[in-house]
């Protein structure tokens, strides 16, 4: 597994919260960017929201572009600017499963999230039941606070 040191996390985040700047506004979604970086140190992939769908998350995004048995993810990191989602609307996968289901044992993320429109976002429990590691760096919440002022008149939402 991809075990980087603090420098490393700090930087692969980073990475993901510019990929989050891309991102399409949308009054009813967050900004959100994710790299998946392999146990090498070298990006496999990279997703933001909305990319190519109107309804795509980052992660979603990002693991789409690799071939669901790459073998890769069984020891991969991937990054995520938000927490990942544990609910979606009946036709999707919520992002948290995603991440179980490819294998990946890593998981690093900014910002868990608010419940703006989630009541109880339980991405990071779900990776951490099935003994996924979970790393936050909270020094890097309000960078990906920041790229969602978009969501409430007087800013970003100021829980994470």
């Amino acid at each position: 597994m991809y075990a980087p040191d603090r420098d490393q996390d700090l930087r692969w985040m980073q990475r993901a919260i510019d990929l989050s700047a891309l991102c399409p506004p949308a009054a009813g979604a967050y900004s959100v960017g994710a790299v998946i970086v392999g146990e090498d140190g070298t990006e496999l992939a990279v997703g933001y929201s909305r990319e190519v769908d109107p309804r795509e998350h980052a992660e979603e995004a990002a693991l789409g572009k690799l071939p669901a048995d790459d073998p890769r993810l069984a020891t991969a990191t991937i990054y995520s600017s938000l927490e990942p989602c544990s609910q979606r609307s009946a036709d999707r996968t919520p992002c948290a499963r995603r991440i179980l289901e490819a294998g990946i044992p890593r998981v690093v993320i900014a910002w868990r999230e608010p419940s703006l429109f989630v009541d109880d976002c339980i991405g990071v429990e779900l990776l951490l039941d099935a003994d996924v590691a979970v790393v936050e760096l909270p020094e890097l919440a309000e960078a990906a606070r920041a790229v969602n002022s978009h969501l409430r008149p007087g800013g970003a939402d100021d829980r994470g």
